[in-house]
């Protein structure tokens, strides 16, 4: 008994710094039939009757691909019975199911088992599912993470609880090697089935286990130790930079309609371990936290938004994601920027409301006598515009922009095409489409809304009745 109550204290000492439960909570055990699930069975149920009362369910899957598997299921059932915890058993064709999934044995069969813990746990009621993962193993899962390039997310290993579809999936084994769990079995005389799959190397995690951990052992021999020590400091460090970047995203990131957006000065005095973090956050918020955010390719949205020379540039980052460089903003979106729309109206006295809907927006054009008429800012969010009626040549035509457009900009002698005045303005390309251009009877350009007006028709002190046009979002225009 002497090593049950010294893993039940463990237990208990690691359940309470991570608050892996609470007093009545009901527990579904993951129970494989190994040593080490057996073990967790049994120091719960100990657990539930000297200590914090809970309530257990053991659930066992049968994956189909051994023949041994149904001896288990059998011994893991009659283990729940004599304990008196109610159990629940799902026996899956991995074989099968791995044609229709598309993924490889140990990936299929881990879906499917997470997903019926899952649902027990839902049909249960409880609040969380056990699993016996334990020192071994997640000294094994960091060194599977260095070998494939892993930042200190990677680094800090199995996770002493996290949430999956809501409900928690709880370790308290983390911090116990599978020697003292194998030892406990063997002094308490529980039964337990060994399988021999974990003999075969051709398993990464078991090459690993078998061949890479000793050899590693042989030059320090408490490596497995400083690999444990590693994933504690890696996942203490990961969880506060993850709460900067929460704070970093709140401070400069805007959200609006699926796209995220940045100011390149802002970004760019945040340290780039914080850099790094927010653009994956930023992708992992695209794809619904199914991220594909690799390191090259945040990498290369970094360093393309350091560049101090105002540039422009779109990064396709696979998944139907991509990120823009406007200038000095920086676009995340699960869409390709809109493209160039053509369209071509015409706008003239008395039918003066016309709907741009290629671009979602409302052009007006109003007389005033010179006695209405008067200065009004830019305020009212609309876009304005004044021409003197008798020299504006009507009708007016407004369209999108044509390669070699120019336009006779207001104090400035001779033309300037309208491409050279985005370019000089700053105006992002993705916002170019969106602004129409007016132009009048003879197909002079007179107004680009919010960029610049021509000198064509301009009011002055013989001016008798002036023309007033506007722009503005369509919806705005329906709420007035």
């Amino acid at each position: 008994m002497e090593q049950l109550n010294g893993l039940v204290e463990s237990v208990l000492e690691s359940a309470a710094e991570y608050e892996l439960w609470s007093p009545h909570d009901t527990i579904v055990v993951a129970v494989s039939g190994g040593p080490d699930s057996v073990a967790l069975l049994h120091v719960l149920h100990e657990i539930s009757l000297t200590r914090t009362p809970l309530s257990l369910i053991c659930a066992h899957v049968n994956h189909g691909f051994r023949e041994e598997s149904r001896q288990e299921a059998e011994l893991v059932r009659s283990l729940a019975a004599k304990l008196g915890i109610p159990f629940e058993l799902a026996e899956f064709d991995i074989p099968s199911v791995m044609k229709e999934s598309g993924l490889g044995p140990e990936g299929t069969a881990r879906e499917k088992r997470y997903e019926f813990l899952i649902e027990t746990a839902r049909r249960y009621g409880a609040r969380s599912v056990a699993l016996a993962h334990h020192a071994d193993d997640q000294a094994e899962t960091v060194v599977m993470r260095l070998l494939r390039g892993s930042g200190l997310a990677g680094l800090a290993g199995i996770r002493w609880k996290r949430i999956e579809k809501k409900v928690e999936l709880i370790r308290p084994f983390l911090r116990i090697n599978k020697t003292a769990l194998v030892g406990l079995c063997k002094e308490q005389g529980y039964t337990y089935a060994e399988d021999a799959s974990n003999l075969l190397t051709h398993y990464t995690r078991n090459a690993i286990r078998l061949e890479v951990l000793p050899f590693l052992e042989s030059y320090n021999g408490r490596v497995r130790q400083s690999l444990l020590q590693l994933a504690d400091i890696a996942g203490t460090e990961d969880e506060f930079m993850e709460t900067e970047t929460a704070k970093c995203f709140a401070g400069i990131v805007s959200a609006n309609h699926g796209k995220y957006t940045f100011d390149r000065a802002a970004f760019a005095a945040v340290p780039a371990a914080l850099q790094r973090r927010l653009i994956k956050l930023i992708l992992n918020y695209l794809s619904a936290g199914s991220s594909s955010a690799d390191f090259p390719k945040i990498e290369s949205v970094r360093r393309g938004t350091l560049q101090e020379q105002p540039t422009t540039w779109i990064l396709d980052l696979g998944g139907g994601l991509t990120c823009v460089r406007q200038y000095n903003t920086i676009l995340f979106s699960s869409k390709p920027p809109k493209r160039q729309v053509s369209y071509t109206y015409q706008l003239s006295l008395p039918d003066s409301r016309l709907w741009l809907t290629e671009i979602g927006k409302v052009m007006t054009m109003t007389l005033l006598e010179r006695v209405d008429f008067f200065t009004q800012g830019e305020d009212s969010g609309k876009l304005l515009a004044w021409f003197d009626g008798d020299e504006l040549i009507l009708p007016l035509t407004i369209r999108s922009r044509l390669p070699g457009d120019t336009i006779k900009v207001m104090g400035l002698n001779g033309s300037k095409k309208v491409k050279d005045i985005y370019i000089d303005d700053k105006i992002p390309a993705s916002e170019r489409a969106v602004i129409p251009l007016v132009c009048d009877g003879l197909g002079n350009i007179v107004w680009i809304p919010g960029v610049r007006r021509s000198m064509h028709a301009a009011v002055g002190r013989h001016t008798t009745s002036v023309v007033l046009l506007s722009l503005e979002e369509a919806g705005k225009s329906e709420e007035t």
